[in-house]
């Protein structure tokens, strides 16, 4: 059996104990009757329990525990001088019982009220007053600084862990993305080129043996980018994602215009969310659309960077696959908007700021329902220009 919870915050409770070690003074001095040292451990008894049953109780039953101790003060007033310890430590866990820490002073001051109710109905020396009175409203007082730390610290580690967990989160959904993003595209690209070099074992063996070539370093090349997404870094940068994408679509059998303004300076974070944009695109496009042609065009004005990809291929639903999803986030988290129209085929119009990231809130939502809001990380940027794809 525990005197206080498991694991609970107010081990330091076991120590205080010890501060009532005053009660027993003046009857080791006096030399109490046996009569009234049985008064004495009597009150020891009912002290105890109450001091430790406190922290086993709910709010209502713990304020009659403090009332409780409160009165065992006002009862061993005339037969002993210790007798204030009882209202010391009434005074002491107030603070950590009530949360509201105006009601813990009102407390405080009933407490302090019915002190010189006994000192004035018991007819007690002013140094009864001096010591009751005066170390009550100091420990109190103390201790009401004190349990406002503790809470607040509680709070803060709460918010730490809430950070940790959201930041978790994030990064899986990161890695997710990226996985979806690198493995998606380069899997269609794998399986057309097997498609294509199955075609051509017969016919044409030499080309079907180049395609097979390429499948092995795509394959190997694949390797490297689930590392890097791992790792959280982006390695080629947009223009050769624009070439590669460019590279694919031919391989597919699609006619491919490609225009790429040559003074476009980005940031890091930028470059890296369009050449992931152009990636999960053009992988749409192949797996997808059954189109004949395919149109890719960046452009920088009015300190914006406008990427847009268009195909005459038969559209696609409404809804949005995780994909799309992942890349509108990412476009979206750095203030840009993405817009997708499916009447003629479809139309992808992404537009970026070209300025740094500045610190963004992006707002995550808690199974409970509570909102909480991060700051991005400001990133230096990391200017490249593009050339023609």
């Amino acid at each position: 059996m525990r005197l206080l919870p498991k694991n609970s915050e107010f081990n330091w409770a076991y120590f205080s104990a010890f501060y009532f070690a005053f009660f027993l003074i003046d009857p080791i001095m006096s030399h109490f009757s046996p009569v009234k040292w049985l008064f004495t451990i009597l009150g020891t008894i009912a002290f105890l329990l109450l001091y430790f049953g406190l922290f086993w109780a709910n709010d209502w039953r713990a304020k009659l525990h403090v009332i409780g101790m409160v009165a065992l003060g006002v009862a061993y007033t005339p037969y002993n001088g210790g007798a204030d310890t009882f209202f010391i430590f009434a005074a002491a866990v107030l603070p950590f019982l009530l949360e509201n820490e105006a009601d813990a002073f009102k407390w405080l001051l009933a407490i302090e009220a019915v002190i010189v109710l006994s000192w004035r109905g018991f007819h007690q020396s002013m140094w009864y007053l001096f010591f009751s009175a005066g170390l009550t409203a100091l420990v109190g007082i103390t201790n009401l600084h004190f349990a406002q730390r503790m809470r607040a610290n509680k709070k803060l580690l709460r918010a730490q862990e809430e950070i940790e967990h959201l930041a978790k989160v994030a990064e899986r959904e990161r890695i997710a993305r990226d996985l979806h993003d690198v493995l998606g595209h380069t899997l269609s690209v794998i399986a057309l080129k097997s498609e294509l070099a199955g075609k051509l074992i017969e016919r044409d063996p030499e080309r079907a043996g180049k395609e097979i070539g390429e499948v092995e370093q795509i394959s190997r090349q694949a390797l490297a980018d689930v590392r890097d997404a791992i790792r959280g870094y982006r390695a080629k940068g947009l223009a050769a994602e624009l070439a590669y994408a460019k590279t694919t679509l031919e391989t597919a059998g699609l006619a491919v215009q490609c225009d790429a303004a040559t003074t476009v300076q980005l940031p890091a974070m930028q470059e890296s969310v369009l050449a992931l944009a152009v990636r999960e695109a053009v992988t749409n496009v192949v797996r997808h659309a059954h189109a004949k042609t395919c149109r890719l065009r960046i452009e920088q004005q009015n300190g914006s960077c406008q990427l847009e990809i268009q195909d005459d291929g038969l559209g696609c639903s409404s809804s949005e696959g995780n994909g799309l999803r992942g890349m509108r986030e990412r476009v979206e988290m750095l203030g840009g908007t993405l817009v997708r129209e499916t009447k003629a085929g479809t139309k992808l119009t992404i537009m970026l700021p070209t300025k740094e990231v500045a610190a963004t809130e992006v707002t995550t939502k808690k199974d409970s329902g509570e909102t909480i809001a991060i700051e991005n990380i400001p990133v230096k940027s990391k200017g490249g220009s593009l050339g023609s794809c």
